[in-house]
């Protein structure tokens, strides 16, 4: 996982965080002056970084240092996302976190679903990105209210970032929430921002053996929107090939091919989020039942 060893997914970690040149390997009791982690020896014409315990390689640091490193970062992570997603819950908030590479659609495939969402529920949009505002720009053109985050050098959003946009933007109870995440198909994939589902977007001309390339993000994703379908006449992209790579990582990932400019597949992925948030709401509807049992069990009691 990139960002667990490159350094943006907590501010105090870094690369190089008290090392020396000299090709000295930070906690690995049998380095020395010129001993290298080699990369594993695939084959013939591969190099395999991926192969050892933290799947990733640093100059300077080992694998166990990795590992510790990847650890730390994704508990803290892991803890500011688990309040979200119970403020999430409590507000009947179904939030949806959308990953996919730079120039897939994901915010024309928003302006085109809030356009449709937006007289049936709240709609509200945190945006990720690591510089501009103008995605967020556009969502408000399309209607509804939306935040700017800002990464910097950051690759990722992560938990703690989406608490201080839901401070700061209070979207709607029982609406809808789109994380539109940073263009990237490594690190989103690792952090939890308390979301209910990861949703990811792969357009036609990225080519279809993207969820083996990227295996990660498919295993974590809930929903995969095949976009720009319109120029499959026009591209080389076996539907049915893709659709075969994605359920080869997960089995069973539910699919919907769709053309956000076009609006082919649209509907069925409104129908798809409608399901979704009027789960949530039954599942809030029997808590506050179950609740409410309790309480007048513990009057007949009294």
């Amino acid at each position: 996982m990139m960002c667990t060893v490159c350094g943006c997914g907590e501010g105090e970690t870094r690369i190089g965080e008290g090392h020396h040149h000299g090709h000295h390997h930070d906690g690995d009791p049998h380095a020395h002056g010129h001993h290298h982690e080699h990369a594993h020896q695939a084959g013939a014409g591969l190099l395999d970084y991926g192969a050892g315990p933290a799947r990733a390689h640093a100059p300077g640091l080992s694998q166990a240092r990795m590992v510790r490193i990847e650890r730390d970062i994704l508990a803290k992570n892991d803890a500011y996302a688990g309040a979200n997603r119970k403020r999430l819950a409590e507000s009947g908030i179904l939030a949806l976190n959308l990953v996919s590479s730079p120039g897939s659609g994901k915010t024309t495939l928003l302006t085109r679903t809030i356009e449709l969402l937006r007289d049936r529920l709240p709609v509200a949009v945190i945006e990720g990105d690591q510089q501009t505002a103008n995605d967020a720009e556009r969502i408000r053109a399309a209607g509804a209210p939306a935040l700017q985050i800002n990464t910097g050098k950051g690759c990722h959003l992560d938990a703690h970032m989406v608490g201080h946009a839901l401070d700061t933007l209070q979207p709607e109870p029982h609406g809808v929430l789109f994380i539109e995440n940073v263009g990237n198909l490594v690190c989103p994939a690792a952090f939890d921002l308390g979301e209910a589902h990861k949703v990811a977007i792969l357009s036609v001309t990225e080519g279809e053996d993207k969820p083996l390339k990227y295996p990660d993000l498919f295993h974590a994703a809930d929903l995969l929107l095949i976009n720009k379908i319109d120029l499959l006449p026009y591209v080389e992209f076996d539907l049915e090939r893709c659709l075969g790579y994605a359920r080869q990582v997960k089995p069973g990932l539910e699919a919907i091919p769709l053309s956000a400019t076009g609006g082919s597949g649209l509907e069925a992925w409104c129908d798809w989020i409608l399901a979704r948030r009027h789960q949530l709401l039954a599942e809030n509807i029997s808590h506050l039942e179950r609740n409410l049992a309790t309480l007048k069990q513990q009057l007949r009691t009294d």
